[in-house]
């Protein structure tokens, strides 16, 4: 109990408690059942200097606030965070649906018409470099007019962007050459055997892979042989354009990786915008080396045997431009998906573009060669299956570290 040892003279109030008892415990009464008292004297303290009152009262109980939770909904229905929740994944799968069906969309409309230019104007350096062309006049547009983010392009990100943009380079020449020599269908059956290369060089380089990883490659191989062997177009030079494309673009992925991991403010398809510009500059001077010489010749060879120049232009300027379109479409979605998904997603590309093109072209396939490609691809998608457990676990040794 604390006591307060105050004289009557300098405390009248206090005084005035002591003398009436009663009111005094009135007013404690009053204070504990928070409710107001009314005195029908005042308690005056005197002057003292540098005293502040509060306003609260001395003695005074306060009551706990208890938290009152949401109440259910009483219809037994779902609260309107679910269903906004549910809203907001509906639109999200809805754009990567639309995202999908454009990059497959795109990705035919390029081969088909890439085919189409090449069978009359037999020249892939030229046709490649203007594919390359027209991407990079896309990307500075897009720059120009601030319909897209430019990067911050400085000296340390243009030198770890030669050897991806060369190897990239590489790769796209390569695909060209295949497919100007053999049918498009051919073309992607080999090149669906590019698991293959990134596993090999992979492992080079210091790599491991589980066993499940090394048994999904053997369906790739003995597919691709197989469909190789029963190709009515095989062609050596078509065949080994494609292998060569394999390389490129496996090797472009992995020098990507280990040169660009500190400039991870770039997103993809501002990476790929600069990879355009940069192959431009790698690819035009040796086409112009390599076949600019047979170049106005086979302008007017191609014109002659279209009919019609404006026909020609359209099948070179859509190769062009949905040659950047689904590339674009493909970094888009990967950045909206895992890897595995994205992986599943290439192979039936592939499937689809094999399918489409074998309509246009009416391209004959036998029985075997149809068995050998469904086995490559098939063996692509155990292959994305594998890897994407090998790196769950690497991710999850990465945690327990």
């Amino acid at each position: 109990m604390i006591s307060l040892n105050l004289s009557a003279s300098l405390n009248p109030g206090l005084t005035r408690i002591r003398q009436n008892p009663t009111r005094f415990s009135a007013l404690h009464a009053a204070a504990a059942a928070d409710k107001p008292f009314s005195c029908q004297y005042p308690l005056s303290l005197p002057q003292i200097p540098n005293l502040q009152i509060r306003e609260k009262p001395f003695l005074s109980i306060t009551k706990r606030s208890r938290s009152v939770p949401a109440a259910a909904n009483p219809d037994g229905g779902e609260s309107e965070s679910e269903e906004a929740a549910k809203k907001e994944k509906k639109a999200k799968n809805l754009q990567l649906g639309i995202v999908f069906g454009l990059w497959y969309f795109q990705n035919i409309v390029f081969n088909i018409f890439n085919k189409k230019a090449l069978n009359v104007f037999p020249y892939p350096w030229l046709l490649a470099s203007f594919q390359l062309f027209a991407g990079s006049v896309w990307m500075l547009v897009l720059w120009s007019f601030k319909l897209y983010p430019c990067p911050k392009i400085s000296k340390p990100f243009i030198v770890a962007l030669l050897g991806p943009a060369l190897f990239h380079t590489v790769g796209h020449i390569s695909a060209c050459v295949s497919f100007s020599k053999v049918a498009v269908s051919f073309t992607h059956v080999i090149k669906s055997a590019e698991p293959v290369f990134s596993v090999i060089f992979s492992s080079f380089l210091g790599d491991t892979y589980p066993l499940a990883v090394w048994l999904s490659i053997l369906p790739i191989v003995m597919g691709c042989s197989l469909a190789a062997v029963t190709e009515v177009s095989f062609n050596l030079g078509g065949l080994s354009g494609a292998m060569i494309s394999n390389v490129g673009f496996v090797l472009r992925n992995i020098y990507s990786k280990r040169s660009l991991q500190s400039f991870k403010e770039i997103d993809g398809l501002n990476l790929y915008g600069c990879i355009s510009i940069l192959s431009l500059v790698y690819l035009f001077p040796v086409a112009v080396f390599v076949e600019g010489s047979q170049w106005v010749q086979g302008y007017h060879k191609a014109i002659a045997s279209v009919g019609k120049p404006w026909t020609f232009y359209f099948w070179v300027l859509l190769s062009g431009v949905f040659y950047h379109l689904y590339n674009q479409s493909s970094y888009q979605a990967l950045d909206e998906i895992s890897p595995l998904t994205f992986s599943v997603g290439n192979t039936m590309k592939r499937v689809v573009v094999i399918v489409s093109t074998v309509l246009v072209f009416r391209n004959p396939v036998r029985p075997l060669n149809a068995l050998g490609s469904a086995i490559a691809i098939f063996g692509t998608f155990l292959y994305s299956q594998a890897t994407a457990k090998k790196k769950k676990i690497e991710a999850g040794d990465d945690k327990k570290n």
